[in-house]
């Protein structure tokens, strides 16, 4: 059996898994978990078990990542979710 090499694919999608970045939900003490749910489900466009796992890990690991995409993807729904105030990042 010989070693398989990885490909990195073509130039044009390593270069555009490079501009993935990850919108990252953390645990808060103050927003109920229906209310944060309803959120994701609106914002993110989650389905409801999409967005319940979504609350869940954060609130057991203190971070979950919710969705990834461009940086002109993410931004709007980044504002969105801080004006519901929810604490959030892009990375």
């Amino acid at each position: 059996m010989g070693v398989k090499e990885k490909s990195l694919g073509s130039p044009e999608t390593v270069s555009k898994e490079e501009n993935l970045h990850n919108l990252i939900l953390f645990n808060d003490e103050v927003n109920s978990f229906d209310y944060v749910i309803d959120s994701l489900i609106a914002v993110c466009g989650h389905d409801f078990l999409q967005a319940e796992n979504c609350a869940l890990i954060a609130h057991y690991k203190g971070k979950c990542v919710i969705k990834n995409g461009s940086l002109d993807t993410l931004k709007p729904m980044k504002r969105e979710l801080d004006f519901r105030d929810l604490t959030v990042e892009i990375n």
